[in-house]
């Protein structure tokens, strides 16, 4: 039997208080871990600045979430959208640069 691949958010940041000064409060930024590759230690996926209260629903949301292969960010992003609001990126092009590895 083929082991689920599960996901889980890893918070980062932002903490350095010159980002803050520059882009406000209520972002959220770091890695999406990731369990059940043919990596015993995990992948990791980086999970640009997003709105905290996305972080949150998506952070919630990926507990329950598990597949068969492994996703990009951009496919786990378009597949958390179908259910949930849309993510507000501090820069929209940052799914676009990420969103395939």
């Amino acid at each position: 039997m083929m082991n689920k691949i599960s996901y889980s958010t890893n918070w980062c940041g932002p903490i350095n208080t010159k980002w803050i000064e520059e882009h406000g409060e209520g972002w959220s930024t770091g890695r999406i871990d990731i369990m059940g590759t043919e990596n015993p230690w995990g992948t990791e996926l980086s999970l640009p600045p997003i709105r905290s209260e996305d972080w949150n629903r998506l952070s919630e949301w990926l507990w329950e979430f598990e597949t068969d292969t492994l996703y990009t960010l951009k496919e786990l992003v378009e597949e958390y959208e179908k259910t949930n609001p849309k993510i507000t990126w501090l820069r929209e092009r940052d799914l676009e640069k990420y969103g395939n590895e």
